[in-house]
C-alpha cells in the first residue's frame, strides 16, 4: 500500500515529491531584511530532511509592511540573497515558495521607522495598542503595486511559485472582515466589496508573473472573531480565489488577537481539518491542512480521510527537519516531536529574538551545531536523565566520547513528567519518550535509580562529569510556609500531596497558574465523555458546557 503522504501531487505547473509543505513562519532570521547564514542553514537542513515544498516569509512587499527582521521582497536590491535562499532548498530536495503579505495594522510603528500603520479602517489594535490611518484609493492602489513588485522579483529570484497570506488578521484578511473594515466604498461593506482588495492583489500579481507561475493563498477557515468571518463567507472567499486562477488554498485559522487557542498544547491534533475538508469541498484545486498536524499519524490520517490534499507541518519540522525522510524510511520511532510548547519558537518570536526549539537545541544554529568528532575520546558521566542531561549525553555521544547516564528515577525523562502534568500539557511526556528512544539508538550506558554520589565517582572515574540534575523548587520566605497544611506545587502535581476544596495557590507564574488549572480541572467531563453525551443528546448543551 502506498503511503499517502509520499504520493507527489500537481500544483499548477508544480510537482511536489510528497504531501508534506513547511509553511512560511516567523523566524527573525534576516538582518535590514537581508538573508543570512543562519537563514540559509536553517533552510537547508530541512530540504535535506525530505520535505516536499517549504515555504519561507513572509517577504515584505513596501517599507511599511514588516521589521527589518522580516525576508525583504520590496526592492531589487533583496534579490541576490533571495537566490541564494531559493538554491538553496531547489538544490537539496524540495521546492521553494516565497509567502508575500502585508501586516496592516499588526505592524508596531516602532517596526517601520515611526510610520504609521496602514489599514482598511482607523480601528484600533489589541496587538500593538496604536491605531493605523484609513487607507485611501492610493493608498490601496501603492499596495497592489508592492505585491505586484515583489512577485516578480521572487519569480526573478528563481523561487518555484509564491504564497499569498490572506489570513491570521494581517492587511488582507482585515479588509474582508467587518470588524476591522468600516468602509463606505467599494472596498467595503458587502461580502463582495471586502473581497476585492485581495482578488485585485491576485490579479496583479498574475499580471506580473504569468499563468504558468504557481500562486497559491493562505486563507482562514474561520476567522474565530466576533462579529468577523465564520466558515460560510471564508468558504465564498476560497471559491472567488479558484475562479480568480489560484492553484492552492493553504487552510488557516484565527487571528492572533483570537481568543480561541491555535497553537498551544491544548489544541487537539488536528483539531482544525474540518475547515480545510469544508473549502475542499467547494474547490477544484489543492487545499492544505495546518495547525498542529504535528505527527506523521495525524497528517497521513487527514490525507487517506480527504480533510485535505496536502499538510503544512512547520514546527514539526523545526523539531525534527528530517521528519518527512524519517517516516518515508519506516523510522517513525525515530522522530522528535514538536510538543507545541512554543517556548522556542513563538515565545523567542515575541521577544524579537530568532527561533529555537525546545526539542531540538540544533534549530537555529545548525551549522554552530554541527557534531565535531574528537580525536581524544574522553570517559563522561552524566548526571541527571531529563532533557538536559539526555542532550548532553547523546552531544558527548555523538563527539565520539564514551558516555555513561545515570539518573536516580526508575525512568528517563525528569521534570518533564511534572511540566505534562497540568491540563494540556501531556505532551511534555512525549519528548521524554523521543529523547529516551534517542538514547537507546546508542551504546549510552545508561544506570537507573542510582543517584551520583562519592563511590560511584570513584568506580567510574570519568575524565569529566556534566551535571544536569535540573532545579529545586524556591522555597518562598513567607511566615507559616512550613506549616503542615502547606505543600509544594511540584507535590501536587506528581500525586505525592492532596488538597481538599479550599485552596488558596500562592504565586502567579507558569507553576501557580498550571497548577490552579490542575486542580479546577479535577472531576470534570473528559472529552470522550463529552463527545459521548453530546452525540446522544442526553443533556442541555450549556449543562454540559458548565461540566466541561
Amino acid at each position: 500500500m502506498i503511503d499517502p503522504l509520499f504520493q507527489p501531487i500537481q500544483i499548477g505547473t508544480l510537482k511536489s515529491k510528497n504531501r508534506i509543505c513547511m509553511p512560511a513562519m516567523h523566524l527573525n532570521m534576516c538582518d535590514a531584511f537581508q538573508v543570512t547564514d543562519r537563514m540559509v542553514d536553517f533552510y537547508e537542513a530541512r530540504a535535506r530532511g525530505g520535505a516536499g515544498i517549504i515555504t519561507v516569509g513572509y517577504a515584505t512587499v513596501d517599507d511599511c509592511s514588516g521589521s527589518p527582521f522580516c525576508l525583504g521582497a520590496h526592492e531589487d536590491a533583496f534579490i541576490p540573497g533571495l537566490t541564494r535562499l531559493a538554491a538553496a532548498i531547489k538544490t537539496n530536495g524540495a521546492k521553494a515558495l516565497v509567502q508575500l503579505n502585508h501586516p496592516g495594522r499588526y505592524v508596531r510603528s516602532s517596526q517601520i521607522e515611526n510610520r504609521t500603520p496602514l489599514a482598511p479602517s482607523a480601528i484600533a489594535s489589541r496587538m500593538t495598542g496604536e491605531t493605523p490611518k484609513e487607507m485611501t484609493r492610493e493608498d490601496i492602489d501603492s499596495v497592489i503595486h508592492g505585491f505586484r513588485r515583489a512577485a516578480f522579483r521572487v519569480k526573478t529570484a528563481g523561487f518555484d511559485g509564491l504564497e499569498v497570506l490572506s489570513g491570521t488578521g494581517y492587511l488582507i484578511s482585515e479588509f474582508l472582515s467587518p470588524v476591522t473594515n468600516r468602509r463606505q466604498d467599494d472596498f467595503g461593506g458587502s461580502l463582495e466589496n471586502r473581497m476585492r482588495f485581495g482578488l485585485k492583489i491576485i490579479e496583479a500579481i498574475r499580471d506580473a508573473v504569468g499563468d504558468a507561475f504557481p500562486v497559491l493563498v493562505r486563507i482562514n477557515g474561520n476567522d474565530f472573531m466576533p462579529g468577523g468571518n465564520g466558515r460560510e463567507e471564508l468558504q465564498a472567499y476560497a471559491v472567488a480565489l479558484t475562479k480568480a486562477g489560484v492553484d492552492a488554498l493553504n487552510i488557516n485559522v484565527g487571528w492572533h488577537e483570537a481568543r480561541v487557542p491555535q497553537i498551544t498544547t491544548a489544541v487537539p491534533r488536528g483539531a482544525f481539518a474540518y475547515l480545510a475538508r469544508g473549502i475542499k469541498e467547494r474547490v477544484g484545486i489543492p487545499v492544505m491542512a495546518g495547525h498542529r498536524v504535528h505527527d506523521v499519524e495525524t497528517a497521513r490520517e487527514l490525507i487517506a480521510n480527504e480533510m485535505c490534499d496536502m499538510v503544512a507541518m512547520g514546527r514539526a519540522l523545526i523539531a525534527d527537519p528530517c521528519m518527512p525522510d524519517k517516516a518515508r524510511q519506516g523510522r517513525e520511532k525515530e522522530i522528535l516531536h514538536c510538543i507545541a510548547c512554543n517556548q522556542g519558537c513563538f515565545d523567542r518570536i515575541r521577544s524579537g529574538k530568532f527561533v529555537k526549539c525546545l526539542c531540538n537545541p540544533k534549530a537555529g544554529n545548525e551549522k554552530a551545531n554541527q557534531t565535531i568528532k574528537v580525536e581524544h575520546p574522553k570517559q563522561i558521566l552524566v548526571s541527571g536523565g531529563g532533557p538536559a542531561g539526555m542532550n548532553a549525553a547523546l552531544s558527548a555521544w555523538e563527539s565520539g566520547h564514551t558516555v555513561t547516564l545515570y539518573e536516580k528515577q526508575k525512568l528517563l525523562g525528569g521534570q518533564l513528567f511534572l511540566a505534562a502534568a497540568p491540563p494540556g500539557r501531556s505532551e511534555f511526556k512525549l519528548l521524554a519518550r523521543d529523547l529516551a528512544h534517542q538514547i537507546s539508538l546508542t551504546d549510552i550506558r545508561v544506570e537507573l535509580g542510582q543517584e551520583v554520589n562519592e563511590e560511584i565517582l570513584e568506580r567510574e572515574k570519568p575524565d569529566a562529569v556534566i551535571i544536569a540534575t535540573g532545579a529545586l523548587p524556591i522555597d518562598p520566605p513567607i511566615p507559616g510556609a512550613n506549616r503542615p497544611h502547606v505543600v509544594q506545587a511540584w507535590d501536587i502535581l506528581n500525586g505525592r500531596a492532596s488538597v481538599g476544596k479550599k485552596v488558596v495557590v500562592v504565586g502567579g507564574g507558569a507553576v501557580g497558574v498550571e497548577t490552579a488549572l490542575f486542580l479546577t480541572e479535577k472531576g470534570t467531563l473528559s472529552g470522550d465523555a463529552l463527545k459521548f453525551l453530546m452525540v446522544n443528546k442526553a443533556e442541555d448543551p450549556q449543562f454540559l458546557y458548565d461540566l466541561a
